[in-house]
């Protein structure tokens, strides 16, 4: 009895083990082409797909987090979660600066580390434009304004912009 006890017991662990195991999430994902959808997609190492149908994908490999068009630009971990929007920015997600990029939630802009993918400030601008030398010239009111009817480009206007650091904090 106590034999048969320990084989039951021996065998749900290994059962265990094993569904534990064959459910985990790869450690990489790689970017290909879906040949199915004609969309983007990825795959793991033994070419099975985990995560898919975007229409453009901007991270080759992803070990932590990736960034694709789906719904706008976002941030996705490895199990496609959306992470947040980032701010579009010339046809594509914003371009880093000073190792920061632009996020957008609620129509208010902040920033991010593009490496850690930590959220540095938090979206809390109406107008933000990238980090230079250290500080972002930022504003909580301005108005988007178009140099002409039609025009694809546009700039902002405020009467109230200021400058911050990385950490948020006004600065000169």
């Amino acid at each position: 009895m106590k034999n048969q006890y320990l084989q039951l017991v021996n065998y749900t662990i290994i059962v265990i083990l094993f569904s534990c195991q064959s459910k985990s999430i790869p450690s990489k994902l790689i970017l290909k082409r879906d040949n199915k959808t004609s969309l983007y997609a990825y795959f793991d190492e033994k070419g099975n797909k985990v995560l898919g149908n975007y229409f453009a994908a901007y991270t080759d490999t992803i070990t932590e987090y990736g960034i694709v068009s789906d719904s706008g630009f976002v941030l996705i971990d490895k199990t496609g979660k959306h992470i947040y929007k980032i701010y579009p920015f010339d046809n594509g997600p914003d371009y880093t600066s000073e190792g920061i990029y632009r996020i957008i939630k609620e129509g208010k802009i902040g920033y991010v580390d593009s490496v850690t993918s930590k959220v540095l400030i938090e979206p809390k601008f109406g107008c933000a434009y990238p980090f230079e030398n250290g500080k972002a010239k930022v504003s909580l009111n301005c108005r988007t304004v178009k140099a002409f009817p039609g025009d694809e480009h546009s700039t902002w206007e405020s009467e109230e912009w200021f400058y911050v650091d990385k950490t948020g904090k006004i600065v000169e």
